[in-house]
């Protein structure tokens, strides 16, 4: 059918392009079909809406993806991409080789399958697992795809968590301790998606952490180690796709965060990485065995890829540090560097550092690097080279100043902090997109506390903001305290 292609201003994902209900019906298209456009210049293909009110009859509307399409076209019906095949199969609970999934994660890649079908290949991974066969070849596949950075140098060391802790930012003290030990650390970070702030947001406190790759480079030639934002770059870009499919949903399959994880170490070269997998109520992973599971899984499916994984399973059944949100996870990570801060999140920073200095054969200690004010100038070093400012102190960086307090209904024990919780409320207060927002942890697991004890302190930089978090506070109870003798027998 010969149409007239005009420029439709909607930022779009995929190469979506709109058509009048008129033309799709006789075109033979329904929402989500394909057409293939044969202009003057070539061939592409589109997915298809369909819309009366922003397209006339024999217009195609394109959307940015499609800018470079102007003018008369042709268009047909397209065939789906090969791939929906393999994304039915999985959904059935097939296991689907190599060469299957390399053509799913290149149709990822180029934006071949829309919104739908993506979430179609979550959910069958969801739903029905992945082999460790096809962990190594997803895997594989999504690295080959994207860019890579190279080294001269080896060892090459990195860091990993895999979340679902609030707080727990150990990644900047982790890279302090193991840069200015002398091991390369080239530490990418991804910003916040259900979280209060991601490993980019905070450091984005502190310096810029959007470089190209020479930049990368460049960076860590000088100061051994960076901390940068990962969506900057072009490694395992699939990963970041997949990962918006899931966002809406809410999974997190254990399988896709083997694949996930390491494709992005495997991409920034890295060759002994150290990964945290927290376990506990209210974390991704909530019980030990599984923890366990998924380290097995790390484990082999690194061993392929030519790379040495140590897997760390430590506690994660509340928050790591006192504050959630950049700018007070900022104070916690300077204070640490510092020689203060809270102890749990330098006890378990040094335990990470220290495995992974083991790791790669340097005779060093974590703790001593750390109290002898190593790290926290190697730290400096590397935020003054990521445009930073070296001298920035705890003081500096100041919390929302409207603030109120969550206290305590009762006399008893504090038996939980949920992670799921604290992260949405510091998210109600405003983080991560107000820096400045987030939550102060005033109490711990197996506290005794009293009535009237604060167990939170919420930051906003908006009056609005702060009572829409002490609302949910009120609603969702983000810390369970019992009376001491249910919380001893919940402990038992």
């Amino acid at each position: 059918m010969r149409l007239t292609a005009e420029p439709i201003d909607i930022g779009t994902r995929t190469p979506t392009v709109l058509l009048n209900s008129a033309d799709a019906s006789e075109i033979g298209v329904h929402p989500l079909d394909r057409v293939r456009i044969q202009f003057d210049g070539g061939t592409t293909t589109g997915i298809v809406e369909v819309t009366d009110e922003l397209v006339s009859r024999g217009v195609l509307g394109v959307t940015r993806p499609l800018g470079h399409v102007t003018g008369p076209v042709d268009v047909v019906v397209a065939d789906k991409p090969e791939s929906v095949v393999h994304l039915r199969e999985k959904l059935v609970g097939e296991e689907l080789e190599i060469e299957e999934l390399r053509t799913i994660v290149e149709d990822i890649e180029r934006d071949r399958l829309n919104d739908v079908e993506l979430s179609a290949f979550v959910s069958g991974v969801f739903a029905n697992g992945l082999s460790r066969e096809e962990m190594q070849s997803l895997t594989s596949c999504m690295v080959d795809v994207g860019e890579t950075l190279e080294w001269e140098q080896a060892p090459i060391g990195d860091k990993h968590s895999i979340g679902g802790v609030a707080g727990n930012r150990v990644t900047p003290i982790v890279v302090a301790i193991v840069a200015a030990a002398g091991v390369p650390i080239p530490k990418t970070s991804s910003r916040a998606v259900t979280s209060a702030a991601g490993t980019a947001d905070t450091l984005e406190v502190f310096c810029d952490v959007e470089f190209t790759l020479e930049e990368i480079r460049e960076i860590v030639d000088r100061t051994n180690g960076c901390m940068v934002w990962g969506g900057s770059v072009d490694l395992s870009p699939v990963d970041d796709k997949i990962i918006r499919a899931e966002t809406p949903l809410s999974i997190d399959p254990k399988g896709q965060i083997v694949a996930s994880v390491l494709s992005k170490k495997k991409s920034a070269g890295s060759t002994h990485v150290v990964i945290d997998i927290p376990y506990g109520e209210g974390a991704k992973v909530e019980t030990l065995s599984e923890a366990r599971e998924i380290a097995r899984d790390f484990n082999r499916v690194g061993q392929g890829l030519g790379m040495e994984i140590d897997c760390a399973i430590t506690r994660g059944e509340q928050p790591v540090g006192r504050g959630v949100g950049p700018v007070l996870e900022a104070r916690d990570v300077l204070a640490v560097l510092e020689g203060d801060g809270p102890d749990d999140l330098r006890i378990k920073s040094e335990r990470l550092a220290q495995m992974l200095l083991d790791a790669t054969g340097v005779e060093a200690s974590a703790r001593e690097i750390l109290a002898d004010g190593r790290a926290v100038e190697k730290f400096r070093e590397i935020v003054d080279t990521q445009r930073g400012d070296p001298d920035v102190s705890v003081d500096d960086l100041v919390p929302g100043q409207h603030v109120a307090a969550y206290t305590a209904d009762r006399d008893g024990m504090v038996t939980h902090v949920d992670n799921r919780r604290v992260n949405e409320l510091a998210r109600r207060a405003g983080a991560p997109k107000d820096i400045r927002a987030g939550v102060c942890l005033d109490c711990r697991v197996g506290e005794r506390i009293q009535k009237g004890t604060e167990l939170l302190t919420i930051h906003a930089q908006k009056e609005s903001k702060l009572e829409q978090a002490l609302s949910f506070a009120g609603a969702n109870t983000p810390v369970r305290v019992l009376p001491e003798d249910e919380a001893l027998v919940e402990q038992l």
